[in-house]
């Protein structure tokens, strides 16, 4: 089971998880000529991405956790802002700063971005597609079973091995956070163990100011057995004692997700949707099948 998509490969993207590393100047006048932001670059730019609220939080990702890049159409005063990682995008500010080629090379995978955007994307992608979410916010405690033969832990730098002896169905859950290693040395993640076999990973797949987006993967042989509701549980109760608010993000037609949320006392807070740019818009069979 796993409540987000796996990420795709990002043509043209060869940088820390997955971002095109470019040069900090001043834009150019040729198409594409949108500049790389540098950390401190981005920290001023904090205010742009808040309040946060639940669902993806790919902006602040990036400046909270270092993982990704974050892009501009000039520097200083931006008029538009590209944040990306791991073949998750979001567009903020105006539209008009922008034009296709800026993003032709940037852009594959799930693109955040409010609706103003929508024509510039339909210009520099005609099929692009949208992809309907659920976006839902944790409500009370979390109450769930440990399910009988399963040990539930914290993820450290000496589980690196286990995260990267997860099947091709589940090694994405490491992909917003820079790859395995980086994800058990940040001692964010939730590990459920069948005896010494990782079966179930669960992370804050982004993290905001307040929320944190939760992401559970678990192997496909190991699904049906709760391992994905007690291993978000335990993250969940990790959220909180944190001081934190947690979401959890699904397509509409993914009852199995939404069965684990909704065991897990999360409710509904709104429809969202996602843009699709060069690949596929997944299927709920494809996504979660506990």
């Amino acid at each position: 089971m796993c409540s987000y998509p796996c990420p795709p490969a990002c043509p043209g993207f060869a940088g820390r998880a997955g971002v095109k590393s470019v040069s900090h100047s001043n834009p150019g006048s040729g198409p594409g000529h949108v500049i790389q932001l540098s950390p401190s670059q981005l920290g001023e730019l904090r205010p742009w991405f808040l309040p946060d609220r639940p669902g993806p939080l790919v902006g602040l990702h990036v400046l909270r956790t270092g993982n990704g890049a974050c892009f501009a159409d000039r520097w200083p005063e931006p008029g538009a802002l590209l944040a990306a990682c791991a073949g998750n995008y979001s567009l903020l500010g105006d539209p008009e700063a922008l034009t296709p080629p800026d993003l032709l090379e940037r852009i594959s995978g799930f693109v955040d971005a409010p609706e103003e955007f929508l024509p510039l994307l339909q210009r520099s992608f005609p099929d692009l597609r949208i992809w309907d979410r659920v976006i839902l916010e944790l409500q009370a405690e979390p109450r769930f079973r440990l399910p009988e033969g399963v040990t539930l832990q914290r993820l450290q730098s000496e589980d690196e091995s286990h995260l990267k002896r997860l099947s091709r169905d589940s090694t994405w859950i490491s992909k917003t956070w820079g790859g395995s290693a980086s994800l058990a040395a940040s001692g964010v993640a939730w590990g459920a163990f069948v005896g010494n076999r990782l079966a179930s990973v669960a992370v804050p797949f982004f993290v905001g100011e307040r929320y944190e987006d939760i992401g559970v993967a678990t192997e496909p042989e190991c699904q049906g057995r709760g391992l994905s509701t007690a291993c978000a549980g335990e993250l969940v109760k990790d959220i909180l004692a944190r001081g934190r608010r947690a979401s959890w993000s699904t397509s509409p037609d993914n009852t199995a997700s939404l069965r684990v949320a909704e065991k897990l006392a999360f409710q509904f807070v709104r429809r969202d949707r996602l843009v699709v740019i060069g690949v596929r818009v997944p299927a709920a069979t494809d996504l979660e099948q506990m």
